[in-house]
C-alpha cells in the first residue's frame, strides 16, 4: 500500500488493471468501465487502464510517423537489464531498495533505458505494450518548446517579440505585454492555479474547456482552447519568476500555428516524429475545433520518446542528419536562471533551473528532463550517455510523490552504466 497525505492507495500490483479488471469483458461490467462521460478517467485506480487508451477517451488527431523503416535502437542484453533490476539504491528518505523492485512503488507502466542509443533495459507494466501510445501529459510541452526554439533559431519567431504582436487577440488580456522569451521559461504573471489536487484550479478549467474533462450539464464556460485563454487576467509580473502553468505552453502553440500556418500535431510530425525513425505514429487529443493540446495532449509509445531523448542528448543528431541545431540543444542544457526558478519552491529540485520548457538540473552529469504528471519522464543525462524514457499511472499528479524514489534511481542507473 502507498500512504500520501493520509490517504491509503494499492500498490503497483495490486493496482495492476489487467488483475483488477477494467474494460474487460463484452461489454464490461457497469463497475469495470472507464467512461469520459463520467468524468472519472483520472481517477485511481481507473487512469491506470485509461492512460494506456485516451484515444478511446478524448477527440484526437494523428502525429504522423512517415514512411522511413523504425530507427535502430538494439536488443536488450539480458545480463546488462539482469544487472540493472538488481542495482540497489538509497532513495531521498534513506530506505535501500532495488531498482527492478521500485517501479511498482512508483506505478511503472513501461520504462526503456539507452545507453549511447543503444537499447539495455525494457519492461512494461499493466495496460501498456511496446507498441500501444501512453500520455505524455507536459513531455508535450517540451516537444513543443524544442520546435518552438529551433524556429527562434530560424529568425521565423523573435524571442523580445510580445504575445501580441503575434496573436492580436491578445491585446486585451493577461499576455499582452509578456514576450515569447518570458513564455518560453514560464516566467509568466497569470491568474491561474496549477494544482492538480483542486478540482476548482485553473488546469481543470482549461481541461474542461478543451475536452480534456467531461462537463457538467449546468456548464457555460469556455468550449475551446482559445476562448478559454482569451479569459485569462494578469496577475503579477512576467518575466520575474518561474511559474509552471500549462497555459502558457497553450499560448506558445497558437503563436506557432500562427506564424507556421501549420496545426500542431503537423508540426510535431515534420520537425520530429518523422525524423526520428520512429516504429509508431502519436497522437494528440482536440479541442471541439479540432486544436490540439500543446500543453499536455499527446500520447506516444515509450521506445519513440525515448528516441526523441536521443536525439536531445546527441545534440539535434539522428544518425549523421542534424534534426534541431546544435545551439537549441546546448541552449536548453545550460538552463535558465535557478534565482529564479527556486522561489518556485521545488525542493527536491534544488538547484534546477527551466529553460525552453525543460527542467535542467545543473549537476555533474548534465542532467536535463521533459516531465508530465502522474510520473511521465524523459530523463536525459549527457554524461553517462544515458536517456531513460518512463510512463507511469501514479495515483498523485504533482512528482513530488514520486521523485523520492525516481531520481536517486535514475542516478543510480547513470552511476552504474558509466562505470
Amino acid at each position: 500500500m502507498l500512504e500520501f497525505n493520509g490517504k491509503a492507495y494499492l500498490d503497483g500490483a495490486a493496482s495492476d488493471p489487467r488483475l483488477l479488471g477494467w474494460m474487460q469483458g463484452s461489454p464490461p461490467p457497469p463497475d469495470k468501465q472507464v467512461r469520459f462521460e463520467d468524468d472519472r478517467f483520472f481517477e485511481f485506480p481507473q487512469i491506470r487502464w485509461a492512460l494506456s487508451h485516451m484515444r478511446e477517451l478524448c477527440p484526437t488527431t494523428n502525429v504522423w510517423r512517415g514512411e522511413a523503416p523504425p530507427g535502430d535502437l538494439g536488443v536488450v542484453d539480458s545480463a546488462v537489464a539482469a544487472a540493472i533490476d538488481a542495482l540497489e539504491f538509497e532513495d531521498a528518505t534513506g530506505r535501500r531498495r532495488r531498482f527492478g523492485a521500485s517501479h511498482e512503488d512508483v506505478y511503472t507502466d513501461g520504462i526503456v533505458i539507452l545507453h549511447r542509443g543503444r537499447r539495455v533495459y525494457e519492461r512494461y507494466f499493466g495496460a501498456l505494450e511496446p507498441h500501444g501510445p501512453h500520455a505524455c501529459f507536459s513531455i508535450t510541452k517540451s516537444c513543443v518548446a524544442t520546435i518552438a526554439a529551433t524556429l527562434l533559431h530560424e529568425g521565423e519567431l523573435d524571442e523580445a517579440r510580445l504575445v501580441s504582436h503575434y496573436l492580436p487577440e491578445m491585446a486585451g488580456g493577461a499576455y499582452a505585454d509578456a514576450s515569447v522569451r518570458a513564455l518560453l521559461d514560464m516566467q509568466i504573471g497569470v491568474e491561474y492555479s496549477e494544482d492538480y489536487a483542486d478540482p476548482a484550479a485553473g488546469v481543470w478549467a482549461y481541461a474542461r474547456a478543451g475536452g480534456l474533462r467531461a462537463r457538467p450539464r449546468d456548464y457555460s464556460g469556455p468550449r475551446t482552447f482559445y476562448e478559454s485563454l482569451l479569459t485569462l487576467r494578469k496577475e503579477g509580473e512576467h518575466g520575474r519568476v518561474f511559474a509552471y502553468k500549462t497555459v502558457n505552453t497553450e499560448v506558445l502553440s497558437w503563436i506557432l500555428r500562427r506564424v507556421t500556418r501549420m496545426p500542431l500535431e503537423a508540426l510535431i510530425s515534420e520537425r520530429l516524429w518523422t525524423q526520428l525513425g520512429c516504429e509508431q505514429d502519436a497522437y494528440v487529443t482536440v479541442d471541439s475545433i479540432g486544436v490540439a493540446m500543446g500543453g499536455g495532449g499527446m500520447s506516444a509509445s515509450l521506445r519513440d520518446l525515448a528516441r526523441f531523448g536521443e536525439l536531445m542528448r546527441r545534440e539535434g543528431a539522428v544518425g549523421r542528419r542534424q534534426v534541431i541545431p546544435a545551439a537549441v540543444i546546448a541552449d536548453i542544457r545550460r538552463g535558465g536562471d535557478p534565482a529564479k526558478f527556486a522561489p518556485a519552491g521545488y525542493t527536491q529540485l534544488a538547484g534546477y533551473s527551466y529553460r525552453n520548457m525543460w527542467w535542467v538540473a545543473h549537476d555533474p552529469l548534465g542532467v536535463f528532463e521533459a516531465r508530465g504528471i502522474h510520473g511521465q519522464r524523459l530523463y536525459i543525462a549527457p554524461a553517462a550517455d544515458v536517456v531513460i524514457a518512463r510512463f507511469s499511472s501514479h495515483p498523485i499528479a504533482a512528482n513530488g510523490a514520486n521523485d523520492p524514489i525516481t531520481m536517486p534511481g535514475f542516478a543510480a542507473v547513470c552511476r552504474l552504466l558509466k562505470d
